[in-house]
């Protein structure tokens, strides 16, 4: 059993034990399923976007998750706010940048919040990651292009790794193969089903949990490696148990196999290869 395999697993439980408030500014196509995800890890969700009590929120929180899969001026002044009130407490932010590159306003409010706001994970997929690089990023919306998607692992590698020592965090590419790093650690995650591409919002389900785990445990590359494979191995077993069925039973199911998730199924499903630079 691997270092990070059981470190993963130990988090998962001082999670179910501790259940952290995870406060989510999240998107609103996606918002249900989030607070659900947190809920099944063993967390406590709240999802408060408002200006009026945004920091009140984060001050009694353990993690903030920002994710910008529907922006409006609004919240982006809500998540700014948040993320200072969670620097000057010293709680971990975890930033979801959805579709950047994609537009002028989404560009710009990824340049804001990593430039005001110390991130402690930043989760994306490859054409998001790489534009937070300085990269070309082939964007396709809020997914990754094609040409991103099959540049491979060695090429996510790098982009991780540029990310993680320009902010001096975690950064987490999710793709067939999920890459993980915070510049010294790498950690590659082979969990996961296609199927989990075919229901909107396994992706901010996934950040969620990275929050999640980020606010049971002071090390932010375990705890994203454990959001990440928790998120890989729930997919694997809703497809085993409700695939054949198609995409809204799987998708229930998802929620169902987070819920059911412990430090044993941990253990056991886990394919979790960690290398050190």
């Amino acid at each position: 059993m691997s270092d990070i395999i059981k470190a993963a697993a130990e988090l998962l439980g001082q999670l179910r034990s501790n259940k952290p408030l995870v406060h989510n500014i999240t998107n609103y196509v996606t918002v249900n399923d989030c607070a659900n995800a947190v809920l099944a890890i063993g967390a406590s969700p709240i999802m408060a976007d408002d200006i009026g009590e945004a920091v009140d929120i984060t001050a009694i929180s353990s993690a903030l998750v920002i994710n910008i899969g529907t922006l409006n001026h609004r919240t982006v002044e809500s998540m700014l706010a948040a993320g200072k009130k969670a620097n000057e407490l010293g709680i971990p932010v975890v930033f979801d940048p959805v579709g950047a590159g994609a537009s002028r306003l989404r560009n710009e409010t990824t340049r804001a919040i990593l430039s005001e706001i110390k991130v402690s994970v930043v989760r994306g997929n490859m054409s998001e990651i790489s534009f937070i690089a300085g990269l070309n990023a082939n964007t396709k919306g809020v997914d990754a292009a094609e040409e991103d998607i099959a540049s491979g692992d060695a090429a996510q590698a790098a982009v991780a790794l540029a990310v993680a020592e320009k902010l001096e965090c975690v950064a987490a590419i999710t793709g067939a193969t999920d890459i993980i790093t915070d510049g010294k650690r790498i950690a590659a995650v082979s969990n996961g089903h296609k199927m989990l591409s075919d229901v909107t919002g396994t992706g901010c389900m996934t950040t969620a949990l990275v929050g999640s785990f980020c606010g049971a445990g002071r090390d932010a590359f375990v705890a994203a490696v454990a959001g990440i494979a928790a998120m890989g191995i729930a997919g694997e077993i809703a497809f085993e148990n409700a695939g054949s069925k198609g995409t809204g039973s799987f998708h229930m199911a998802i929620i169902d196999a987070i819920s059911r998730l412990d430090e044993k199924i941990l253990f056991e499903r886990a394919r979790i290869n960690e290398t050190y630079r």
